[in-house]
């Protein structure tokens, strides 16, 4: 059995990492105690900070007279970072911190594979999280109370977190076997119709695997691509270039399709959602937005309408990185519209707008053999469309 890595700054979280290490073995699994804080101590480590500093790729001396905490918080980050991957004996990592912790133990943490246990007891976790998770399984605890000391509310927290982690390396997950190729699918709530006919067409030959297009979605499935473990994308929801675009809350980033790009692998793709920018609660949209057409999904989430004049830039914008495709590409438009609510007598419903994304791709993409934009007289939604994006996916795929 592989050993599960306590990770935090001893220097002042000693008593609370020393617990959950003994919660872990009492639980039966092996635990390693590794100190990332920056200041010396007479704690028992079983891998002091310094050890873990020598790992840092350009400073391993960073440690030798601290005088810029900030700097040598990164520092320890960065020198985590190359640490923890070369442990062949890491079963699953827990850590514990406030906000620099937090940081420091999730940067590491994000370069693990998918797959190892990942558990962060945090002080934020219980607000935004992106920023420490990513497109990563990092699990994070609300830690309730601070980290600092044990009392009936925190050691009850983090006893919760020690057992989880020794649950999640002692119980052994059954392994898929698999051997249909992996497909990656982009899906929004207003694209699920399509998403849904097009994966049943598709599963009998590939192993589908669908990403939620809320910012971290995206970046999830192109950080696979990256690693080279997905190699076809039937990117049909490209809604996060709406919120790059606009301030949304669901952007994916600059990068959102950089990895097909890289990868140069078969890709077939549409218009999903463009019609919608993504934010919070209606009382969070932009007070310049205001006036918009908004749309109350639910209590959390208020969409908003995008212009034509926002529909060209995106189609432009998407033209661009189509244009520095290597790989097959299959680009394919639904002109009666692009998502659930973009549909006659429903409120996103504007053919103008549609119309100019479609002629902004279309004028921007430079067509080829290999990289080929399709207009079909279809909703996104009908069966269809799924039916053509399946049989463009078939072509160049195999």
């Amino acid at each position: 059995m592989k050993k599960a890595y306590v990770i935090g700054t001893c220097d002042t979280k000693f008593s609370e990492l020393a617990y959950v290490k003994e919660l872990i073995e009492q639980a039966g699994v092996e635990a390693v105690l590794v100190d990332v804080g920056i200041f010396k101590h007479e704690n028992p480590v079983d891998i002091p900070n310094h050890v873990v500093a020598a790992c840092h790729p350009k400073n391993p001396g960073f440690l030798s007279g601290v005088e810029d905490r900030g700097f040598a918080v990164t520092a320890m980050s960065e020198a985590l970072g190359v640490f923890l991957p070369a442990r062949d004996d890491l079963g699953g990592v827990i850590g514990l911190g406030g906000s620099g912790g937090t940081a420091l133990v999730t940067s590491a943490m994000r370069n693990l594979p998918i797959g190892i246990p990942k558990l962060m007891v945090s002080t934020v976790a219980s607000g935004n999280v992106a920023p420490y998770v990513g497109p990563n399984d990092i699990a994070m605890v609300y830690s309730v109370t601070d980290i600092a000391g044990l009392n009936r509310i925190s050691s009850r927290v983090l006893g919760n977190a020690a057992h989880a982690m020794a649950g999640m390396i002692r119980s052994t997950v059954p392994e898929v076997r698999e051997d249909r190729p992996v497909v990656g699918m982009t899906m929004f709530g207003v694209t699920t119709p399509c998403v849904t006919q097009a994966r049943s067409l598709l599963e009998k030959d590939f192993d589908c695997i669908v990403f939620h297009a809320t910012g971290t979605g995206g970046q999830s499935m192109e950080k696979l691509v990256d690693s080279g473990m997905m190699k076809k994308i039937m990117d049909i929801t490209l809604t996060e270039i709406c919120d790059l675009h606009m301030g949304g809350v669901m952007s994916a980033g600059e990068d959102r399709i950089g990895a097909v790009i890289r990868a140069g692998i078969p890709y077939v793709a549409s218009v999903g959602a463009l019609d919608m920018v993504n934010f919070g609660a209606m009382d969070t949209v932009p007070e310049k937005y205001r006036h918009r057409n908004l749309y109350v999904h639910n209590s959390q989430v208020t969409l908003m309408r995008t212009t034509p004049d926002e529909n060209r830039a995106m189609g432009e914008w998407i033209g661009e990185r189509l244009n520095r495709c290597e790989g097959e590409v299959r680009f394919l438009i639904p002109t009666k519209g692009v998502s659930m609510i973009d549909a006659p007598g429903k409120p996103f419903y504007d053919p103008v707008a549609d119309e100019c994304l479609f002629e902004a791709i279309e004028k921007t993409v430079r067509q080829t053999g290999r990289r080929k934009v399709f207009r079909l007289p279809y909703h996104i939604n009908d069966p269809e469309f799924a039916q053509a994006l399946v049989d463009s996916f078939r072509e160049i795929a195999g």
